[in-house]
C-alpha cells in the first residue's frame, strides 16, 4: 500500500514531530510504502491569489507546487495528515493545502447534479492526527469540533470517502511523558496493522 502523509508542523521538537516518525514506523513495519509531504520543509506557499482564484472557477490550477503534490496523491492508497490545533483551527499551511490541493479538477469535480465526485480513484481512506493542549471534551462542547466539521464532514465526507478516521489527542502540553509514550505505541500500531 502506499500511504501519503501530509505535514504540517515548523518545530522539528514538537510532539507531531514524533507521532509522525510512530506513523512512519509502523508503515515501515507493515511493508508500506511513504511518500512524506512535509508543507513546512517544502516553503509551501498556501496564501490563495486572485489567478488562484480564477484558476478555481476555470477548474484548472495553475500553483506548480499543488500540482506537483496532486501528482503524488494520485498514487496513494490511503491520506494522512498530522498537524497542531492552533486557536481550534489548523495551521496555515494545512489549510493552504486543503485549499490548493483539494481543489476541482485536481481532487474532485462535480456532477451535472452539483454534488462532488472524487478524482482520487486510487485513494480508498483519510487519517487525520492532531494535537492540542484543549481538553478534547471542551474542544467538543464549546468548540463545536471544528477539525471535524471542515475535514472529515465539510472535506472528505462531502467528496465521498467513506474510510476517515480522526485521532485528536488533547492536553498534549500537560499530561505525563507515561501517557505520550503510550499514545505513540498506539499509534504505531495501528499504522502497522493499516490495510
Amino acid at each position: 500500500m502506499r500511504v501519503a502523509i501530509v505535514f504540517n508542523h515548523p518545530y522539528k521538537g514538537s510532539y507531531c514531530n514524533a507521532i509522525l516518525e510512530a506513523v512512519m514506523a509502523g508503515l515501515h513495519k507493515a511493508n508500506h510504502e511513504i511518500d512524506l509531504i512535509h508543507l513546512d520543509e517544502d516553503g509551501f506557499n498556501p496564501v490563495m491569489t486572485a489567478a488562484d482564484l480564477k484558476a478555481f472557477k476555470d477548474r484548472a490550477p495553475i500553483d506548480p507546487q499543488s500540482l506537483a503534490y496532486k501528482q503524488r496523491i494520485d498514487k496513494a492508497d490511503h491520506l494522512v495528515f498530522i498537524f497542531p490545533i492552533w486557536w481550534e483551527l489548523m495551521p496555515a499551511m494545512t489549510k493552504g493545502f486543503i485549499d490548493k490541493v483539494i481543489f476541482p479538477g485536481i481532487a474532485y469535480d462535480y456532477k451535472p447534479n452539483g454534488f462532488m465526485m472524487k478524482k482520487w480513484e486510487k485513494l480508498k481512506s483519510v487519517t487525520v492526527i492532531t494535537t492540542m493542549n484543549t481538553a478534547s471534551i471542551v474542544y467538543r462542547l464549546i468548540f463545536g469540533n471544528a477539525i471535524r466539521k471542515a475535514m472529515m464532514t465539510g472535506t472528505f465526507w462531502k467528496m465521498g470517502y467513506k474510510k476517515r478516521k480522526w485521532i485528536n489527542l488533547g492536553m498534549v502540553k500537560t499530561v505525563s511523558d507515561t501517557k505520550r509514550k503510550k499514545w505513540l505505541a498506539m499509534i504505531e500500531k495501528r499504522f502497522a496493522a493499516l490495510n
